[in-house]
């Protein structure tokens, strides 16, 4: 586990003013395109910006703002939003997962080491979880992100889904009312989405968000980074997607969605009261929680380079075009 301390505003506001005056080719692209167009937007940026023909870079240079308001995390991965300062940052230990306090895999499974220095897991239900330190603030404004490369699912008419999620608890049917989660997911098919769990196992809602973004997805490493953060002071929630389709570290937003009331548990009525956690059917949840998890269902899958990172909302590193 490791906490990286972070520099104070006034440095943050100079270079902020110092650095993104001209726009870089080859940072995040936002994809603000809907349903069908999306993958080949995805697509288009993929072949437009191969990195080795990103020859125009921001003024300063990113090695010089590593040691003040770094561009990139541990692995070298860019950062959509910047870290809070003096907030948590989580990275994997690559040498010895299990060996890390505060990381767990939920019923223990076995990872093995690949050749490349990725881990792999074969369980029908993987839960990798990050658990907030003692004393530390609940994961709430956080960026997620991870690189995985799907080997092999267990049925294509089964769920088979990557799934970075936060802002809950345990889940555990015994304790339904912990189980809160926003669920950014992605699709062994290429499809990608977001769903929001008031309680576990009844509180579900449907998918929003949902659009093709990508061909599927097996047998190639992808980055998939989530983002949530509260808006509009605390009534309301903010979570977007992004995806390195071609393992470049070159992001896409493929997701943007608000959650402002109105987006409910699809159970009957009868079975999401019946938990009597206190909690509307549309509950929006604004609320931290101590435990961010990389999940799947049904697959085999490597991965690597995971973190979570407390974020400032309010500002992005990337000027998007």
């Amino acid at each position: 586990m490791i906490i990286v301390p972070f520099v104070s505003f006034l440095i943050l506001a100079i270079l902020i003013t110092n650095c993104f005056s001209i726009a870089t080719n080859g940072e995040t692209a936002s994809a603000a395109v809907s349903g069908g167009n999306l993958q080949s937007y995805v697509d288009d940026y993929d072949n437009n910006n191969n990195t080795s023909n990103k020859t125009r870079r921001a003024v300063t240079s990113e090695s010089n703002l590593q040691s003040n308001y770094s561009l990139t995390d541990k692995f070298g991965i860019k950062k959509m939003y910047p870290t809070k300062p003096g907030g948590m940052e989580w990275y994997i230990d690559m040498i010895n997962p299990k060996s890390d306090g505060i990381f767990s895999i939920t019923d223990n499974y076995n990872i093995t080491k690949q050749m490349d220095g990725s881990w792999r897991i074969d369980a029908p239900l993987v839960r990798m979880n990050v658990i907030t330190p003692p004393g530390a603030e609940p994961w709430k404004n956080i960026e997620i992100t991870g690189y995985a490369k799907v080997i092999s699912m267990s049925s294509p008419n089964i769920t088979t889904a990557l799934d970075w999620s936060a802002r809950g608890g345990r889940q555990n049917a015994a304790i339904p009312c912990e189980g809160t989660a926003l669920h950014g997911g992605l699709h062994v098919d290429g499809s990608v989405g977001w769903k929001k769990e008031i309680w576990q196992h009844g509180g579900y809602t449907d998918e929003r968000a949902k659009a093709k973004v990508t061909d599927p997805i097996l047998g190639r490493w992808i980055g998939w980074k989530v983002v949530m953060y509260n808006i509009n002071n605390d009534t309301a929630v903010k979570m977007e997607s992004y995806i390195d389709n071609k393992n470049t570290n070159y992001w896409v937003k493929v997701t943007d969605l608000v959650d402002e009331g109105g987006w409910f548990s699809n159970s009957p009525d009868n079975i999401f009261y019946s938990a009597n956690c206190g909690k509307a059917k549309d509950y929006i949840i604004i609320n931290g929680g101590p435990i961010a998890t990389f999940r799947s269902d049904n697959l085999v899958w490597d991965f690597k380079k995971l973190s979570v990172r407390e974020i400032i909302p309010e500002e992005k590193i990337y000027n998007q075009p």
